[in-house]
């Protein structure tokens, strides 16, 4: 009869017997839960706020995407009137009424705007012609390079179509959607309808001068809010108007050496694409992806050889990347630091919010957020999330590494001088 197994003398229970002992050890340990408590902690005021404000920014972000069409344009008129309320407030101070100081304003914005746009239309409408002919020519040569994606491609459509022969007998039945001339024609209707309505409502801000802010100040029951209100509204004003001035100019002048980098290599219509990188570069990331997709495109269809093709989508890459990361950190300086990581997701609510308009202004309403959490004490903390890192957080960061480094080295140094355990016994 042989004996049961044992370590030290002591005998081995089975594997259930000792789980079957820990789980009583678990249960005796474990404190009985206080459903009392948890409800007297969920019916606190910091609990009861915390819901609040996750439900009322669930209940705004529908109300933004589902109102947009309402929402986009009053967006758009304010952003506008921050730009230009300091010049109507200059013409006012010269004794010229706001109304008439509004209308001049406005009038000199369009007939910018128009007048470019009139001289971008000729090019603009030969490349539209040629596009025809020319597409067909650039995916030629792009087949070239994306042979082997394409016959991977083939592969699947054709066990794709075998598959579905084999288990289904239904004939596809094609509807016909609306052609492109109609498209253009609705797209047209309601842009011009959206911009109809953004310059009256613009023309309506920048009239009443600073009769909407008071009347807003108005509002709020305490002199210091109405104080505080008033200087958040001020920097505001100041902050977005400057970046958008600095980047406009930045914009403009990116453009101008993009369409004479592109004359001089023999691009057709260089200054279409020095004015489409103007007015793309003002959305992050994805005005610059489409103008690289955009100047690929049309290098393929002009230039005989790929090489010699995609010199234009590298030699504006160069130069982007020489706006990016030398002309704009030098020109904004510290006039508005923002979050990489906050701008990019700021780009992407906004474009999931409105599309296109969103995207646009993504980085002015982001600014406008910072701007009030950073007179607001209790939104402090968020300001300094979505701001870049300043000069005393690099200090800070730094001390900590060199104190990590120094107290692992002394431990290090520990550990070689004393001695380590006696090895066991058998």
């Amino acid at each position: 009869m042989s004996s049961a197994p044992t370590i030290g003398g002591r005998p081995l229970e089975p594997i259930d017997d000792a789980f079957a002992g820990r789980e009583r050890r678990v249960a005796r340990d474990t404190p009985t839960p206080d459903v009392s408590a948890t409800v007297r902690a969920a019916e606190t005021p910091q609990s009861r706020s915390v819901s609040l404000i996750i439900i009322a920014t669930i209940l705004v972000f529908g109300a933004l995407y589902f109102a947009r069409d309402f929402f986009i344009p009053i967006a758009l008129a304010l952003l506008l009137s921050f730009v230009l309320s300091p010049v109507v407030r200059s013409l006012a101070r010269m004794r010229l009424p706001y109304p008439a100081a509004a209308a001049l304003v406005l009038a000199l914005v369009v007939g910018g705007v128009g007048a470019a746009g009139y001289a971008l239309a000729g090019p603009v409408r030969v490349w539209i012609t040629e596009a025809p002919v020319a597409l067909p020519k650039a995916a030629r040569k792009l087949r070239a390079v994306v042979r082997p994606v394409e016959q991977v491609s083939r592969a699947a459509t054709q066990v794709e179509q075998a598959t579905g022969a084999a288990t289904s007998t239904a004939r596809d039945v094609v509807v016909e959607g609306p052609t492109l001339g109609n498209r253009l024609a609705g797209t047209s209707a309601a842009v011009l309808g959206g911009a109809l309505e953004v310059l009256l409502l613009l023309y309506a801000l920048l009239a009443v001068g600073d009769l909407f802010l008071q009347k807003l100040v108005g509002m709020l029951p305490r002199r210091g809010d109405r104080e505080k209100a008033v200087s958040i509204a001020r920097a505001t004003e100041e902050s977005i108007s400057g970046y958008l001035a600095l980047t406009a100019l930045i914009n403009v002048c990116e453009g101008a050496v993009v369409a004479a980098a592109m004359a001089v290599i023999g691009m057709p219509t260089p200054i279409v694409w020095g004015a489409l990188v103007a007015v793309t570069e003002f959305v992050p990331y994805v005005g610059m992806l489409a103008m690289l997709a955009v100047l690929t495109i049309v290098a393929l269809t002009t230039f005989d050889t790929i090489p010699h093709a995609l010199l234009v989508p590298a030699i504006y890459l160069v130069i982007n990347f020489v706006q990016g990361y030398v002309v704009t950190p030098l020109v904004m300086s510290r006039r508005l630091t923002l979050n990489p990581v906050a701008i990019f997701i700021s780009l992407a609510l906004w474009w999931w919010l409105w599309g296109i308009s969103g995207a646009l202004l993504a980085v002015p309403l982001l600014a406008a957020f910072k701007i009030l959490c950073d007179h607001v004490e209790s939104l402090a903390s968020i300001g300094a999330f979505l701001g870049e890192r300043q000069e005393s957080e690099r200090r800070v960061n730094v001390r900590v590494r060199l104190s990590e480094i120094a107290s692992r080295r002394r431990s290090l140094e520990v550990a070689a001088v004393e001695p380590g355990p006696p090895p066991p016994r058998d």
